[in-house]
């Protein structure tokens, strides 16, 4: 503590010595009121409860008045005079502008001059800037910061934080910005302007704005010759980095280019009533001298463009103070009724044209999406009955085994076409995978071959041996045979088939085709085979000894 004390004797933290050099490395010159109101304004809260204003302020204003004692000290910062009102003016040595730039995160070349002798004669106009800039900025207080401070501290900082919102950060402005109608940057020529407020807030919705601050001494010729003269700059071009000509500003900062128009950055005219013009008979006679440089053309589209023009917008710094960017108190030139900042700066018509014509894009584009779907879908039906057809020919053109007549499967079929140099690979190409296991099982074995160990057939296999493995009906009357004529009919297995002369009859039928044999024949076929059997068994057998005997001795 004590090394802390010996390098800032009046206590400062870094946290107060950072805001004090973010904000007179933007606005040059500033009071300790101004700092602490835009660097920590949730100590405007803490301190209400003080008996006069001056207390309060003086209580609000200490840490920052203290980490202006401790850089003075290190020699970045000096005393600048005083304003109107007594307040002490504060500004950064050329030493501090460098820190400062380290703050901000911009080059020391853009930082800059440093504003000695603003307070000679009061600083009038630099403290309207920096109140334009708070009331553009409207600094939210930290509620974080004020969680001990007693309910009636944390509803006002509740209520001030729940405000509309201001726009940017202070490192989103710049002031004493010079733009040279001729020179460079750094040396500019006779000729140009100087903005007092350049500011660059995209996250916002606001990429570049030019503000200018009267205090009302001005009169409108005095502003409408200003105002040629960023027109001079905004037309000026140079060369970029990559060989190509571009209009000067937009070597220095960016914005969208639009679609149908470009038009020049926007600029606001603040007016601070405090000197003898008044600004309502300032601005109508301002917007006549100024016509050719904001008027845009009318469209058949139904909008104006507004390309190579210049948005100008008129506001007083009383109304921002209280309403901010997002009050309707901006007055745009050749428009009738007061916007909010972002719509006075910008083109709804033109914007609700584009967003039409996006809305156009989007439904043509389903359109788009829908015919090709549906082309998909017709396609892939096409070729879903290409494919049924095909499979249909296929199952037309499959072989149906010679045996049980079932159709081939894929894997039999194509196994059944393999052929090695016009030899079928296959045994039995013409049936089917159970008839062929039939038809192997079944296979004779070699006379004098050792016959190898057969497992037992399965019962679909032993149901093969039989000539109907089902009951069988008559192919003369349709009838089911009875167990006794299927058993009639039936193979006997491994042994000699019992041949029927008409399997395929029933036992009716069959004795009726004998029947119609006899009366055709004029003789039982029955009786003439049984006489057959019955002069076999009587005939004689040959006796041993005949010639046939003797031949073979």
């Amino acid at each position: 503590m004590a090394g802390k004390r010996k390098n800032n004797p009046a206590g400062s933290t870094n946290s107060y010595r950072g805001d004090v050099l973010r904000v007179l490395g933007t606005l040059k010159v500033a009071t300790a009121d101004q700092i602490q109101r835009i660097g920590a304004p949730h100590l405007t809260f803490r301190h209400a409860d003080k008996e006069t204003p001056s207390k309060r302020k003086q209580a609000r204003t200490a840490s920052h008045t203290g980490a202006l004692s401790d850089m003075r000290k290190h020699g970045l910062s000096e005393n600048g005079g005083s304003t109107g009102t007594g307040d002490a003016l504060r500004n950064l040595t050329p030493k501090g502008l460098q820190a400062a730039s380290y703050e901000l995160n911009r080059p020391v070349t853009e930082m800059g001059s440093t504003a000695r002798g603003a307070g000679s004669s009061g600083a009038s106009h630099p403290m309207a800037v920096n109140e334009t800039v708070i009331a553009m900025l409207r600094p939210k207080p930290n509620l974080a910061r004020l969680a001990v401070d007693p309910p009636h501290v944390q509803a006002a900082a509740q209520a001030a934080a729940d405000s509309p919102v201001g726009i940017g950060t202070i490192a989103s402005y710049w002031t004493e910005v010079p733009l040279p109608a001729t020179g460079t940057w750094n040396a500019p020529g006779k000729g140009g302007a100087q903005a007092d407020i350049v500011l660059t807030a995209p996250q916002d919705g606001v990429p570049l704005l030019f503000i200018e601050v009267d205090n009302c001494h001005e009169t409108a010729e005095e502003l409408a010759d200003k105002l040629e003269k960023y027109a001079r700059f905004f037309k000026r071009k140079v060369k970029d980095t990559d060989g190509r000509e571009r209009p000067m500003w937009r070597t220095r900062w960016t914005a969208p280019e639009g679609r149908y128009e470009t038009p020049h950055p926007p600029v606001l005219l603040v007016f601070n009533r405090v000197g003898e013009r008044n600004p309502n008979l300032t601005v109508p006679r301002l917007q006549e001298l100024t016509r050719h440089l904001w008027k845009g053309d009318w469209m058949r589209e139904g909008y104006h463009s507004y390309d190579g023009k210049i948005p100008i917008v008129v506001v007083g710094l009383r109304n921002l103070r209280e309403h901010g960017p997002a009050g309707a108190v901006f007055l745009r030139f050749g428009r009738d009724r007061p916007q909010p900042l972002l719509d006075a700066i910008g083109n709804p018509r033109l914007e609700g044209v584009l967003a039409r014509e996006a809305e156009a894009a989007r439904v043509r584009q389903a359109e788009y999406q829908a015919q090709l779907r549906r082309a998909a879908q017709e396609q892939a039906g096409k070729k879903a009955v290409e494919a049924a057809r095909e499979a249909a020919q296929r199952e037309a053109r499959r072989p149906a085994c010679v045996g049980c007549g079932a159709r081939l499967t894929d894997e039999r079929w194509e196994a059944a076409e393999e052929t090695d140099w016009g030899r079928p690979v296959d045994t039995h190409p013409h049936v089917c995978d159970r008839c062929k296991a039939v038809a192997v099982a079944s296979a004779a074995p070699t006379p004098g071959r050792q016959e190898e160990h057969q497992e037992p057939l399965p019962e679909w296999a032993r149901q093969e041996f039989m000539r109907f493995p089902r009951r069988p009906h008559c192919t003369e009357c349709k009838a089911a045979f009875t167990d006794e004529r299927w058993k009639a009919v039936e193979r006997t297995g491994w042994g000699p088939v019992r041949m029927e002369p008409r399997p395929t009859l029933c036992g009716n039928c069959d004795l009726q085709f004998e029947s119609d044999l006899d009366r055709a024949w004029g003789v039982s076929r029955r009786q003439e085979k049984h006489d057959q059997e019955q002069d076999q068994v009587a005939a004689p057998s040959p006796k041993s000894g005949g010639w046939f005997s003797r031949l073979r001795s």
